[in-house]
């Protein structure tokens, strides 16, 4: 399968996802309510988004460090013109705990992001589908009948695709969860970090990317500095459940 699709294409899914998925959180807070303070949700959608920003752009140019042994302004920018989206998660998610903190807002604010995020993810993944190799996202060659060919005439793993189907899998496991299970709350939006932080450091061998000396891209190495911190939830699952 061969597939060119104009490197815009991406850019418009990215901005659909990002519209879509609030106006799904949106959504969702007014048919569930919300236990925070309206002021204090306004200012963790503040320092999510600010966090998730410089995460992702950090993350991303870390992707590649070989900008370090030549910082140009040039190559600084290109370098940190590169996003990812664990980078921008774990970003959010340091940024929020930041700005909780300082509100003392003792109040889980996961939950309500749960689906939104992974909404907006599967929207932005179709972008990245069909721009795989202009934005980074493709896998690396592969003799597979389902190998798509970018451009460069090389088949290779649809990894945007791949994820896609992950997402649309966890949705459907995380709804029945939630239904079915009596949790905590927070638990949904930490059974998905820890779900999909897995699902991506999987994934990323697939990739063609940069590899640090600890035999690691930079992409993994976030994901296990990610399931460090989510250890309970691995070791510990039952912690998630509520009981009367």
């Amino acid at each position: 399968m061969k597939l060119q699709v104009p490197a815009v294409v991406h850019t418009l899914f990215e901005v659909a996802a990002f519209f879509v998925g609030f106006r799904y959180y949106l959504f969702l807070k007014k048919k569930e309510g919300d236990a925070i303070p309206v002021m204090n949700r306004i200012w963790i959608i503040v320092g999510m988004t600010a966090g998730a920003l410089v995460g992702s752009r950090v993350v991303g140019a870390m992707e590649d460090p070989s900008w370090l042994h030549n910082p140009t302004f040039a190559n600084v920018f290109a370098a940190f013109n590169s996003k990812t989206i664990i980078g921008g998660l774990y970003g959010g998610l340091f940024a929020v705990e930041i700005t909780k903190y300082f509100l003392r807002e003792k109040n889980r604010s996961g939950d309500l992001f749960v689906f939104p995020t992974i909404l907006a993810l599967i929207i932005g993944r179709i972008g990245c589908v069909l721009t795989a190799l202009q934005d980074h996202t493709a896998g690396g060659p592969t003799s597979l009948p389902w190998g798509v060919d970018y451009g460069d005439g090389i088949p290779r793993h649809p990894l945007p695709l791949y994820e896609i189907l992950f997402l649309a899998g966890l949705w459907f496991i995380l709804i029945q969860a939630k239904q079915t299970k009596k949790l905590i709350p927070g638990a949904l939006f930490m059974l998905f970090m820890v779900s999909y932080t897995l699902f991506r450091f999987g994934n990323e061998f697939l990739k063609t990317d940069y590899i640090y000396p600890w035999k690691l891209s930079a992409i993994q190495t976030v994901c296990v500095s990610g399931l460090v911190y989510y250890y309970k939830v691995l070791f510990r699952p039952k912690t998630l459940l509520a009981y009367a």
